[in-house]
C-alpha cells in the first residue's frame, strides 16, 4: 500500500505555531520588552522574536494601555468644565456628525460578498441575488459630468486663479475692461476641455454599450419541450439560468460576456482564449462536469435536481473552489469543481460548445473585480511649470503691493490693490495650458507618424515630455528582451547529452524497437509493491542508452497540457470538428495549443524526432510512433502547473499493457527533492542556465492498480472539501512525489528580440540605468542579462544570497556594501525580506549599481520596485513589458511602454505608449522624448515671457501716470495679442529641433543633459524674466519719449512695437527653421497689418500711415531686440552648447 500521510499537514503546523504564540504571549509581562537579546546579530533569537511579534494586539490588550489612564482624567475634567456649553454645542456637533456618517455609509455601502448556491433551471430557489450584469467604465453620468469636469479643472491653481479674476469683473468697482477679454480665453479653455472629456466619455459609453449588448443563447423550457431560445445580456442581469455558447471566431461576436459560467454539458471539453483577461494568447483546455455528460439530451438538465455551490467572489483568476451536487440520485452525487471547470468573463470560446450555469455577474466577475483605476499621470514638466506659476503669483502680489505703497495708501487702498492684481494678471498667462496641451497632441501625432517606428501608438497624450527625462528603465525579460519563441536545444540523460547537431541519433534510437525497455518496465511494474522494497530487493539493471532515450522521449510526449488542433473542413459544430480531428492525422492540418510556449516547443520536438501527438481529449492521448503505430494512453489524473508547486504531472494507463505510470516535470528547485539521488542534475542545470536555456526536469514513477486506487479515493475526498481544499489536495499529491526515477533534463532557448544588444547599449550610453524584473529563475535571468549585454561579460556580478529574516538580510547587505561597480542579482523572496526591514538601505545600494536583475518577481513586486525608485530617488522611471503580469508595473511607473507580443495586448493597451518591437524604444526616447521636452520647455517659457512683457509695460505706464490703476490696452487689443497676432508663431516652436534625429541617435550622450532639467529651471526662468523686464521697459519708455501730441499715438507705437518684438523673439529662439514657421510669422504679421484698418477705436489711422510712425516703431523694436541678438551670438561663439559641436 502507498504511504499514508495526513490531509492536514499545514493545518497541524499552523496549530503548533498558534500554541507556540499563545505560550509566548501568556509568558510576556509588562516588562518583557526589556528582556530582548542585547546583540543585534543573534540571528536565531532575533528572527524568532520578529516572526512571533503580533501584527495587532487583541481588544483586551488595549484595556491596560498607559495612555488611557492619562487621558481619561483630563477628559472628565474638561467635560465638567464645559457644562451646558458642551451639552448644546457638543450635542449639535454629534448630531451633525452622525447624520453625515450615516449619509456616507448609505452612499458608499458595499454589498457583502458571500458564497452562493445556484440551482440548475430553478432561479427561484436561489437565495443569493445576482447584481446587474453590466459593466460601467464611465467616469461621470448626466448629472455629474459638468460639475465633475469643472472640479477637475479648477482644482489646479492656474485655472482657479483666472476664474476668480474673471468673476471679479462683475463687480463695478473692480471692472477694468470688457468682460470678454477675461471670459473669452477662460471660456475657450473650458470649452476645449469639456469637449475633450465629452468625447472620451462618449467613447467609454460606446465600449460599455457594445460589451453590455452582446448576444448569447439561453436554454429554456417552452411548451413542455426543451429548446434553445435567444436573448440579449439584459435577461441574465435579472436571473440566473443555463446558457449556450459556441465557438466565437471574431472578437465582437459575443465572446466576452460579462457573466461567468461553469460548463455543464458539451463535448466533455473545450478551448478558450484568455488574452483579454490575463494577456496570454495560448488556448486553455476547460473540462465539463462529468456527471452531466451521461445525460441523453440537453433538455434533461431541467429534469434533474442539482445545484452548484460556489465560493464567494474573489480576485484570484487562477483558482476556484466549488462543488456540483445532484440530489435526485441514490446516493447523491458530489463532484468537486476547480479552475479547470470555469469560464471567466472576458474569455472567448475558441473551439467546442459549452452549456454553462451563471455563477457571477456584473461587478462580481473576476475581470471587473481585478480592474483598478490607474493613477492620473502628471509629467514632471507640468509640475515644474506649476511651481513657476506659483512664483509668478508671488511676483504679481508683490508688484501690486509695491504700486499701492508708492501710491501712498490713499483712499480705499484695498480696492486699488485688487485692481492692480487684475491689471497685472497677464503675468500668469491662461494660454499656457492651451499651448502646452496642443503641443502634447502635436508630439503624439509626430510619434505615430514616424516611419522609423511603425505601429507606435500614443495612448496617454499628456506625458510625451516624460520620455526625455528618464533615468531608470524597468524591463521584463520574456517577450520583451526575448521573442517568447521557444526552440528545443538540448536533451541530457545524465551520461549522454544531445544537442541540435545530434538529434538524428535520437531519431535512430526511436526507429529501432527497444525490447529491453519493455521488459524492464514490466519487471519494474511487477515488483513495485511497495516501491521502496522493490528497489532494495530487485537487482538494479543498468539500462541501455536506447531504452533511456525511448523513456525520456515518451515522457516528454505524454507529460504536458498540449492539445493538437485540426482545422475543420466539414461542418462548423464542435462535434463535427472533433470527429474530423479523430480521423485526420495529417501533419499539415495539425497545430498545437497549450497554456505555455515551452510545452508546445517540447511536443513539437518529439514530433520532429518521430513520436507525434496526434489526438487528445479529456480522457485519452494517442501517440504515433516512427513506424506509424498508434499508441493509446488513458489519462487518469492531471495535475496542472502552479506558481507554488513549479511542476506539473499526469497519471496515464497504457491501453496495450495496462501499466499505470506517473509522469512529472518541473523546475529543478522543485524536482531535486522528489527524484532519486543523482550526482549530475544540479551541475547540468547550471550549465544549461549559463547558456541561456530554460530547463525542465522530467521524472516518472510506476504505480500498481492498488496504489492508484488508494490514491484516487484520497484525492477525490480532498477535492470535495470546501475549506482548505488546496492544502489537502497538495498533501495527497505529495504522497506520490517520492523517490521518482529521473529520466532527463531538457533545455529550451528563448531567442532575443531583434537589436536588443545595440538598443540596451544606446540606452546605457544615454545615462539610463536598466533594471530587469522577471519571474524566471536566477540562472536563466543572469544568463539573459549577459547575452543581451545588460551586464558586460567583464563586469562583476553580486548574487544576493537567499535571506529569510532580518539578521541575514543585514549581514548580506553589509557584504554587498563592500562591492563596487558590480551588477546586482536578487530573488523575489530575498527582495521581499529586504524591503520589509531595510528598504532605504537596499534602494541606496541598488541605485549605485550599473544594472540590477530581480528574478522570481511577482507582478506586485514589480510595481513596488517602480514606486520605490520614484520615492527614494525622485527620478523618472519607465516600465516596459508585454504581458498581463507587467500591467501593474507599467501603471505604477511614471511612463509605461507596452510591447505587442505573444502574451497578448493587455500590457500594450494599459501602457502610455505602445510599440511593436523593443528596439523602437531607442528612437522613441532619444529623438521624440528629447525633442518633446526641449520644445515644451521653450514653448512654456515663451508663453510666460509674452505675459510678463505686457505686464511690465502696464507697470511702467501706471508708474508714469501717478500709479493709476488704469489699463493700458483694452478690449480686442488684449484678446488679439494672445490669439491671432502671436499665437501661431509661438506655437510653431513645437516644430523646432536643435539636432537632427540621426545625430541624436548617433550621440546618445546628448540625452544625459535632459535629466538635469536645465532646459526649464529657475535659472532659465529668471533669464526670461529679465528679458521681459528689459523689453517691456524699452517699449513703454520709448513710446512715451517719442510721442508728440496725442496719447493715442503712444498706444499705436507701443502696441505695434510689441507685436513686432514678439515675432522677432520667436525668430531669435528658433534653432532650425521649418517652412510652417515662416508661414506663421508672415501670416501673423499680415493679420495685424490688415486689422489696423478696423481698429479705429484704438488707433489713429491717419497717424499709422505716416513715415514718423514707421521709424519710431522701427527704432523702438531695434533697441529692444538687437542687444539680445548680439548676446545670443556672443554666447554661441564663446560658450557653444554641446549639440553645436556635433553639427558643425
Amino acid at each position: 500500500m502507498a504511504d499514508q500521510i495526513p490531509l492536514y499537514p499545514v493545518r497541524s503546523a499552523a496549530a503548533a505555531a498558534h500554541r507556540k504564540r499563545a505560550a509566548y504571549y501568556s509568558a510576556a509581562g509588562p516588562g518583557s520588552g526589556a528582556e530582548w537579546p542585547s546583540s543585534r546579530y543573534q540571528l536565531e533569537d532575533e528572527s524568532a522574536h520578529l516572526d512571533e511579534m503580533p501584527l495587532m494586539m487583541s481588544e483586551e490588550g488595549f484595556e491596560n494601555d498607559e495612555s488611557d489612564y492619562h487621558t481619561l482624567p483630563r477628559a472628565r475634567t474638561a467635560r465638567r468644565r464645559r457644562g451646558l456649553e458642551r451639552f448644546v454645542c457638543g450635542g449639535w456637533k454629534l448630531l451633525c456628525a452622525s447624520c453625515c456618517d450615516w449619509l456616507v455609509n448609505i452612499c458608499q455601502r458595499k454589498r457583502e460578498l458571500k458564497a452562493r448556491t445556484v440551482w440548475l433551471g430553478c432561479p427561484e430557489k436561489c437565495e443569493e441575488k445576482h447584481p446587474r450584469n453590466s459593466i460601467k467604465n464611465q467616469k461621470y453620468n448626466i448629472f455629474t459630468f459638468i460639475p465633475g469636469v469643472l472640479y477637475e479643472q479648477f482644482k489646479f491653481f492656474l485655472n482657479l486663479y483666472f476664474l476668480v479674476v474673471s468673476c471679479s469683473q462683475f463687480v463695478p468697482a473692480l471692472k477694468i475692461g470688457y468682460l470678454y477679454t477675461y471670459w473669452a480665453p477662460l471660456g475657450f479653455v473650458l470649452a476645449v476641455t469639456i469637449m475633450r472629456e465629452a468625447i472620451d466619455e462618449f467613447r467609454r459609453f460606446q465600449r460599455d454599450k457594445e460589451v453590455n449588448s452582446q448576444l448569447y443563447s439561453k436554454l429554456t423550457v417552452r411548451e413542455s419541450k426543451n429548446s434553445i431560445g435567444h436573448g440579449i445580456s439584459e435577461d441574465v442581469r435579472k436571473s440566473s439560468g443555463l446558457f449556450y455558447c459556441g465557438p466565437l471566431a471574431p472578437r465582437g461576436s459575443g465572446g466576452s460576456q460579462s457573466w461567468q459560467k461553469r460548463p455543464l454539458h458539451s463535448a466533455s471539453s473545450c478551448f478558450i482564449r484568455t488574452d483579454q483577461l490575463d494577456g496570454e494568447t495560448d488556448w486553455k483546455l476547460k473540462v465539463a462536469v462529468s456527471c452531466t455528460q451521461r445525460l441523453p439530451a440537453l433538455g434533461d438538465l431541467f429534469s434533474i435536481s442539482a445545484y452548484v455551490y460556489a465560493q464567494k467572489p474573489q480576485l484570484d483568476i487562477h483558482s476556484f473552489e466549488g462543488t456540483f451536487t445532484r440530489e435526485d440520485s441514490d446516493p447523491p452525487i458530489h463532484e468537486s469543481l476547480s479552475i479547470e471547470n470555469t469560464l471567466w468573463a472576458n474569455t472567448i470560446v475558441a473551439s467546442g460548445t459549452v452549456i454553462g450555469v451563471v455563477i457571477y455577474t456584473g461587478k462580481e466577475t473576476r475581470s471587473v473585480m481585478n480592474t483598478s483605476n490607474p493613477k492620473n499621470k502628471v509629467g514632471l514638466l507640468d509640475l515644474e511649470l506649476n511651481q513657476l506659476t506659483k512664483a509668478l503669483f508671488v511676483a504679481l502680489v508683490a508688484l501690486s503691493v509695491v504700486m499701492v505703497t508708492l501710491q501712498g495708501f490713499v483712499g480705499p487702498w484695498y480696492r486699488s490693490l485688487f485692481r492692480f492684481l487684475l491689471l497685472f494678471s497677464y503675468i500668469i498667462p491662461i494660454s499656457l495650458r492651451v499651448n502646452l496641451d496642443m503641443g502634447k497632441a502635436a508630439y503624439g501625432w509626430m510619434i505615430m507618424k514616424d516611419e522609423s517606428i511603425p505601429g507606435t501608438v500614443v495612448r496617454t497624450s499628456t506625458i510625451p515630455e516624460e520620455l526625455g527625462r528618464l533615468v531608470y528603465l524597468l524591463t521584463d525579460k520574456t517577450g520583451t528582451l526575448t521573442q517568447n519563441e521557444m526552440v528545443f536545444k538540448r536533451l541530457h540523460l545524465g551520461t549522454v547529452s544531445y544537442g541540435a547537431d545530434t538529434m538524428d541519433e535520437i531519431q535512430g534510437h526511436l526507429r529501432n524497437p527497444c525490447p529491453q525497455m519493455q521488459s524492464q518496465a514490466g519487471g519494474n511494474n511487477a515488483s513495485s509493491t511497495p516501491p521502496r522494497k522493490a528497489q532494495s530487493s530487485a537487482p538494479k539493471v543498468r539500462k541501455s542508452v536506447s531504452s533511456r532515450v525511448h523513456e525520456a522521449v515518451k515522457a516528454i510526449a505524454l507529460c504536458h497540457n498540449v492539445s493538437p488542433v485540426y482545422e475543420s473542413r466539414a461542418g462548423v459544430g464542435g462535434e463535427a470538428e472533433y470527429a474530423e480531428a479523430d480521423q485526420d492525422f495529417s501533419d499539415g492540418n495539425r497545430t498545437y495549443q497549450a497554456a505555455s510556449p515551452d510545452e508546445v516547443a517540447l511536443v513539437q520536438w518529439t514530433e520532429s524526432v518521430g513520436l507525434t501527438l496526434v489526438s487528445r481529449d479529456l480522457g485519452s492521448m494517442q501517440l504515433r510512433t516512427p513506424s506509424g503505430q498508434i499508441q493509446t494512453y488513458c489519462i487518469l489524473q492531471m495535475f496542472p502547473f502552479t506558481s507554488e508547486s513549479k511542476r506539473m504531472g499526469v497519471i496515464v494507463r497504457d491501453e496495450s499493457t495496462a501499466e499505470i505510470t506517473f509522469y512529472m516535470k518541473g523546475a529543478d528547485v522543485a524536482m531535486s527533492s522528489v527524484v532519486q539521488y543523482n550526482d549530475w542534475l544540479e551541475e547540468e542545470c547550471g550549465n544549461m542556465a549559463r547558456e541561456g536555456l530554460r530547463t525542465l526536469v522530467v521524472a516518472k514513477r510506476a504505480l500498481t492498480e492498488e496504489q492508484y486506487q488508494d490514491f484516487e479515493s484520497r484525492y477525490s475526498q480532498a477535492k470535495l472539501s470546501i475549506h482548505d481544499r488546496a492544502l489537502k489536495v497538495a498533501a495527497v499529491v505529495e504522497s506520490l512525489e517520492r523517490q521518482m526515477e529521473l529520466l532527463c533534463l531538457t533545455g529550451v532557448e528563448d531567442r532575443l528580440q531583434a537589436d536588443v544588444r545595440p538598443t540596451l547599449e544606446l540606452l546605457r550610453n544615454a545615462g539610463i540605468k536598466i533594471w530587469m524584473l522577471t519571474g524566471d529563475k536566477l540562472e536563466t535571468a543572469t544568463c539573459i542579462a549577459k547575452s543581451s549585454h545588460l551586464v558586460s561579460r567583464t563586469q562583476d556580478i553580486h548574487i544576493f544570497r537567499p535571506v529569510t529574516n532580518r539578521g541575514e538580510a543585514h549581514l548580506e547587505l553589509n557584504a554587498f556594501r563592500r562591492k563596487h561597480d558590480c551588477a546586482l542579482v536578487i530573488s523575489g523572496d530575498s527582495l521581499e525580506v529586504c524591503l520589509k526591514y531595510y528598504e532605504h538601505e537596499l534602494a541606496e545600494l541598488a541605485c549605485q549599481c550599473p544594472a540590477v536583475v530581480c528574478c522570481r518577481c511577482s507582478p506586485t513586486q514589480k510595481a513596488r520596485i517602480a514606486k520605490l525608485l520614484q520615492h527614494h530617488t525622485g527620478k523618472r522611471t519607465c516600465a516596459v513589458g508585454d504581458g498581463g503580469n507587467d500591467v501593474s508595473m507599467i501603471q505604477a511607473a511614471d511612463c509605461g511602454i507596452g510591447i505587442e507580443g505573444k502574451e497578448g495586448r493587455q500590457a500594450s493597451l494599459a501602457a502610455d505608449f505602445s510599440v511593436t518591437q523593443f528596439r523602437h524604444i531607442g528612437r522613441l526616447l532619444m529623438v521624440h522624448g528629447r525633442s518633446s521636452y526641449k520644445r515644451s520647455a521653450a514653448l512654456g517659457q515663451f508663453v510666460m515671457h509674452r505675459g510678463l512683457i505686457i505686464s511690465t509695460m502696464q507697470a511702467v505706464f501706471s508708474s508714469v501716470f501717478y500709479f493709476a490703476s488704469v489699463p493700458l490696452y483694452q478690449g480686442f487689443l488684449m484678446v488679439g495679442y494672445a490669439t491671432i497676432y502671436t499665437m501661431f508663431p509661438v506655437f510653431s516652436l513645437v516644430l523646432d529641433q536643435d539636432v537632427k534625429p540621426e545625430t541624436a541617435m548617433l550621440y546618445p550622450e546628448l540625452y544625459k543633459d535632459l535629466t538635469k532639467g536645465r532646459s526649464l529651471s529657475f535659472k532659465t526662468f529668471l533669464v526670461w524674466v529679465l528679458i521681459s523686464i528689459y523689453q517691456g521697459g524699452i517699449l513703454m519708455y520709448g513710446a512715451l519719449l517719442l510721442f508728440e501730441s496725442e496719447f493715442v499715438h503712444v498706444l499705436a507705437i507701443s502696441f505695434t512695437a510689441l507685436i513686432l518684438t514678439e515675432l522677432l523673439m520667436v525668430a531669435l529662439t528658433i534653432r532650425t527653421w521649418h517652412w510652417l514657421m515662416a508661414v506663421a510669422e508672415v501670416l501673423s504679421l499680415g493679420c495685424y497689418v490688415a486689422s489696423l484698418a478696423f481698429l479705429n477705436e484704438y488707433f489713429d489711422v491717419a497717424f499709422i500711415t505716416t513715415v514718423t510712425f514707421v521709424w519710431k516703431v522701427s527704432a523702438i523694436t531695434m533697441v529692444s531686440c538687437l542687444p539680445l541678438y548680439v548676446l545670443k551670438y556672443l554666447k554661441r561663439k564663446l560658450s557653444p552648447p554641446s549639440y553645436t559641436k556635433l553639427t558643425s
